[in-house]
């Protein structure tokens, strides 16, 4: 791929069911009250992440290239 994303996630909408620490451990971390964070701001693109943004029960994980800002997932219609 060779991007760099930038990786959200919106804890008022995280429900931390914890798949996208299943699906990219070295991308996602939960904290004490099971909320999802990325493990840093930015990181190289990479399928295990876009899974776990893919597999997000409730859509709360958003990636954009980090130069540009252009949508990743979820994909703009």
């Amino acid at each position: 791929m060779g991007d760099r994303w930038r990786v959200e996630v919106d804890r008022t909408v995280c429900i931390g069911s914890g798949m996208c620490v299943n699906h990219a451990p070295q991308g996602f971390r939960l904290d004490t009250a099971r909320q999802s964070h990325p493990q840093t701001p930015e990181l190289d693109a990479n399928e295990a992440v876009l899974a776990a943004a893919e597999g997000c029960p409730v859509e709360a994980i958003s990636i954009t290239l980090a130069e540009g800002g252009e949508a990743v997932f979820p994909p703009e219609d």
